[in-house]
């Protein structure tokens, strides 16, 4: 074999050692096609308050940009489905991916491993790891080296495991044997688009993240609107609905990932559970968590909204 085929195959076994889903490799290189389509969703506000997707505009489209000489795009899948889910079925809504430790913490160590093991068994590279915190479009590299397609909630599917996994990215100067995007198996199913509470997805693969609910319940600094009380479909954080739907996550398999286990405490909150919680409870059930993100205010107000309660600030 080829060093560029030795290299890759040493970086995506060990991927997999370290408990990645998949592994794929692309050509780091200027995003052409994704270029008008990133900036007419942003010329229509489709991100809301969001504004540091408006920021680094060129660096989302070129790698190279956030490594100088980037040769090869690496990108990985780490499965986050769920053993178990909440039991009270009235309980405000947490989408699955939360339910654990918060995986920004879990995957960064795991890339840190991966880019030490590349500089020790390789050679020394130049290169940065990413996981949903720098201006990388992690699911448009992650089509290109072939690990899924762009389902038409833009979410990525992959053919043998459906679409519950997190995506990363390490970048680095070191040319590699490259794989290709696969075909798009969404056919004429639109079952995404018509279960969305909120009518997020305008288009199939257009989705406005202002509308989105996970947009109200995570990213949104300002208060809920009042006209959304009673219409976030019971979510509290994060929204699966258009996932749920999906007939392509009748593939998902639990993940093996210890740190993304749920805990009981959290499994076993009831809806009264929700509405009584204090902030000691909070920061005690809650510790290491992606609620910590909108923190103790902010989720109270949002339980409130999934359970139409009034909402009472402290």
């Amino acid at each position: 074999m080829s060093s560029k085929s030795t290299n890759t195959k040493l970086i995506k076994d060990e991927a997999i050692r370290l408990g990645f889903m998949y592994c794929g490799v692309s050509k780091a290189g200027f995003l052409e096609e994704e270029a008008p389509r990133l900036e007419q969703w942003l010329h229509n506000n489709m991100q809301g308050t969001m504004s540091y997707m408006e920021r680094n505009f060129d660096k989302r489209l070129d790698p190279a940009k956030l490594v100088p000489g980037a040769r090869s795009v690496v990108s990985l899948l780490l499965n986050y489905f769920p053993p178990e889910t909440q039991r009270d079925s009235r309980a405000p809504k947490i989408s699955k991916y939360a339910l654990g430790k918060d995986y920004h913490y879990v995957i960064k160590d795991k890339l840190k491993e991966l880019y030490q093991f590349i500089n020790d068994n390789i050679g020394e590279v130049e290169g940065r790891v990413f996981v949903d915190s720098a201006p990388v479009l992690d699911k448009v590299w992650a089509k290109k080296s072939g690990l899924g397609w762009m389902g038409k909630h833009t979410n990525l599917i992959n053919k043998s495991a459906g679409s519950f996994f997190f995506i990363a990215e390490v970048i680095i100067d070191l040319e590699l044997e490259y794989d290709g995007p696969i075909p798009d198996y969404c056919g004429s199913c639109t079952k995404c688009i018509d279960a969305c509470p909120t009518n997020a997805i305008v288009e199939p693969y257009m989705v406005d993240g202002s509308k989105c609910i996970s947009y109200y319940t995570i990213e949104l600094k300002e208060n809920l609107p009042m006209e959304l009380k009673g219409k976030l479909d019971e979510w509290a954080f994060g929204c699966d609905v258009c996932q749920d739907v999906c007939p392509w996550n009748r593939f998902s398999a639990v993940h093996n990932e210890p740190e993304f286990l749920a805990s009981e405490e959290l499994l076993g909150m009831t809806a009264s559970d929700w509405e009584e919680m204090t902030v000691e409870v909070f920061d005690k059930t809650f510790k290491d968590s992606p609620l910590q993100r909108p923190g103790y205010k902010r989720m109270k107000q949002n339980v409130a909204f999934a359970r139409k309660a009034v909402y009472k600030p402290q």
